[in-house]
Order: structure tokens, then C-alpha cells, then sequence
């Protein structure tokens, strides 16, 4: 397949009809801003069945870079929309035949890192307690997500201790001390 069949049935089957394909294949930042709007109607679909199809055909664009940032983002969609760790588990493993095909070895880490922490969130949002390891080995980014959104007083409390920033470890104990938790 050509890039313009690509970024032509990717548009198409996601409804979007106001793109100017001969544009949006000639520019980078363009490609990207529509890949992200397919993302984002595939996302908002209750069906997963084409979701690897459609990552498999981004990730074949030749700026690398831009379609791991649209691929993180559809991780980032489906993680938060997701009932918890197992059924993330088992969407995110269809991906990572698909993922593995990226040529720069920065970009396969950085979405396996991306479902790792995502993972890690769905099953503290399940009630899980992680241990000092499983925390050691979320990105910061993860770490700091997780100091503010979680109510668990004693992931904030491992986070207060443990966390790898001390900004996410301010945060944390700066929200495992507020009213509004203690009232939770």
C-alpha cells in the first residue's frame, strides 16, 4: 500500500471527509493531526476489532516519530476508557506484534513503557497496592499521574515515600493529608 492509500482509507473509514488527502500526505504535522482524529473516532467506538489494522497501517508512515505519538495517544484513549488491567492486557497484547515492527528501539520502548504504566493504573484503580518495586519500575510520569488522581491512602503514602521526583512525592503527601480524602 502508498501512503495516499493509506491515509485515504484510514480517513474514509473512520467518516472523515474534510481533509484534503493530497495535503495532509504531503506534510508531516498534518498526517499526524489526522491520524490523531481517527484515533480519536476509533477510540469512541465500542468495537476493538480494527484497531490493530488501523495501528499496523499508522505505524507503516514513514515519519516514525509522529505515529508513535498518535499511537500513544489511542493507548492513552482505551487505557482510560478501559473496565481494568485484564481486558487493557489483553487489547494492548494485539497491538505489540504491530508495535515491535517500529524500526527506532526508543519508540518500541517508549508504548511498551506507555501500556506497562497504564497497566500498572488499572489495577491500582482495582484497589492493588504496589509494592516499592512495581512503583520503581513506572515512569515518572506514571508516578506523578498516580500521586494526583489516586484515593488510596496508601498508594499516596508509598508514593510520598517511594516516588522517583520530589515533586510527584510532594504531591502525594501533600494530597494523602487533604480533607477531601480523609472524606472519601
Amino acid at each position: 500500500m502508498t501512503l495516499h492509500s493509506d491515509v485515504t482509507e484510514l480517513l474514509a473509514e473512520a467518516g472523515i471527509l474534510d481533509v484534503d488527502i493530497d495535503e495532509t500526505v504531503a506534510d508531516d504535522h498534518a498526517r499526524t493531526s489526522a491520524y490523531l482524529r481517527v484515533v480519536s473516532v476509533t477510540a469512541a467506538s465500542k468495537s476493538r476489532d480494527r484497531d490493530r489494522a488501523i495501528v499496523a497501517t499508522i505505524l507503516r508512515d514513514p515519519d516514525e516519530m509522529g505515529a508513535k505519538t498518535v499511537v500513544v495517544a489511542l493507548v492513552d484513549e482505551i487505557a482510560m476508557k478501559a473496565t481494568g488491567p485484564a481486558e487493557f492486557r489483553q487489547w494492548s497484547a494485539g497491538l505489540l506484534p504491530e508495535i515491535d515492527h517500529l524500526k527506532a528501539e526508543g519508540n518500541r520502548t517508549f508504548i511498551h513503557c506507555r501500556i506497562h504504566d497504564w497497566l500498572l493504573y488499572l489495577s491500582v484503580k482495582d484497589g492493588h497496592v504496589p509494592t516499592p518495586a512495581e512503583l520503581a519500575e513506572a515512569t515518572n510520569w506514571m508516578q506523578r499521574f498516580l500521586a494526583e488522581v489516586s484515593t488510596s491512602p496508601a498508594v499516596l503514602a508509598l508514593l510520598a515515600e517511594s516516588a522517583n521526583t520530589r515533586k510527584t512525592r510532594n504531591i502525594a503527601r501533600n494530597r494523602a493529608g487533604s480533607r477531601e480524602l480523609r472524606t472519601e
